[in-house]
C-alpha cells in the first residue's frame, strides 16, 4: 500500500475532485432525449434506401431463409413470427405480427411485400385477425429486394 491509500478523508482534501455536481432533472432530461433520438433514428424511422424498418427487414430475411417464397404455399403467420423472434428480433410477438400485417396490407404499403390470406384488417381501423388465423408468403416483388442477399456485399 502507498501512503496515499492510508490517508483519512480529511487529509485528502488538497487533491482535485473529479465529481461535478449537476441537477438530476437536467441530467435525466438530456439523457432521455439522447436515448429517444437514438431509438427514433435507429429503429422507428424507415430507412431512406428501401423504406423499411429493421423489423421489416428481419421478417423478409427470415421468410427468405425459411423458403416462404411467392411460388410456394402460404404459411401460418404465427410460424413466421416465431422464426423472426426466435432468430433475429427478440422482442414481443405482437410487435412483430403488427409489422408483418402492415407488409401485407395494400392500403398501408404502396406495393405489399407479403401476400396474405385471411383477415389483415381494413382502412377503417379494424384490426387483423390473430396470427393463428392468418397465413402469409412473400410477394413476388419481395424476391427482387432479396435477389443478391447471398452475395455477401455487406459486412
Amino acid at each position: 500500500m502507498t501512503d496515499s491509500d492510508n490517508q483519512s478523508p480529511k487529509e485528502n482534501t488538497n487533491k482535485k475532485q473529479s465529481i461535478v455536481p449537476i441537477l438530476i432533472d437536467t441530467e435525466m432530461q438530456n439523457s432521455y432525449l439522447d436515448y429517444a433520438m437514438s431509438v427514433i433514428v435507429s429503429r422507428a424511422l424507415p430507412d431512406v434506401r428501401d423504406g423499411l424498418k429493421p423489423v421489416h427487414r428481419r421478417i423478409l430475411y427470415a421468410m427468405h431463409e425459411a423458403g416462404y417464397e411467392w411460388n410456394k404455399q402460404h404459411r401460418k403467420s404465427a410460424r413466421v413470427v416465431g422464426d423472426v423472434i426466435g432468430k433475429y428480433h427478440p422482442h414481443g410477438d405482437q410487435a412483430v405480427y403488427d409489422a408483418l400485417v402492415r407488409l401485407a396490407q395494400d392500403f398501408s404499403m404502396r406495393v405489399p411485400l407479403l401476400d396474405g390470406q385471411g383477415n389483415f384488417g381494413s382502412m377503417d381501423g379494424d384490426r387483423a385477425a390473430a396470427m393463428r388465423y392468418t397465413e402469409v408468403r412473400m410477394a413476388k416483388i419481395a424476391e427482387y429486394l432479396l435477389t443478391d442477399i447471398e452475395k455477401n456485399t455487406v459486412d
